[in-house]
């Protein structure tokens, strides 16, 4: 149907992880890590990544995110801001604000907020 560049995060394997937080975890506070990071239970604060962010099916966020790519299978209730790539599966929602260089909403997907995008610096 259509490729989509940057998502080859999809295929990652919990190996690939070095942190997940299990979906019997409720963590409040707030998150700054420097590799691909997963979540399947439930944060409430402020997440700050420099690599990958999936949010997995069954996870509820209630924070505000930055990161290289998120990819959202879960609930999340704050703003995103990625600096490559957001993406929003069938199974995700997102009620916040999302400002990235690429976007994308599967159909099935929620979202409620405004999108902006913006371009990435490292592409001509």
């Amino acid at each position: 149907m259509f490729d989509v560049k940057d998502t080859d995060f999809f295929d990652l394997e919990d190996e690939s992880f070095d942190t997940i937080v299990e979906n019997d975890i409720t963590f409040s506070g707030s998150i700054k890590i420097k590799k691909p990071f997963m979540i399947r239970g439930k944060v409430n604060g402020k997440i700050k990544s420099e690599s990958d962010l999936v949010i997995d099916t069954g996870a509820v966020v209630n924070a505000d995110m930055t990161a290289e790519r998120i990819l959202v299978r879960g609930a999340v209730k704050g703003d995103l801001v990625g600096s490559k790539l957001i993406f929003v599966t069938a199974s995700g929602s997102v009620d916040g604000d999302i400002t990235t260089a690429k976007v994308v909403l599967e159909p099935g997907c929620s979202f409620s907020g405004k999108c902006t995008m913006v371009k990435n610096e490292n592409e001509k």
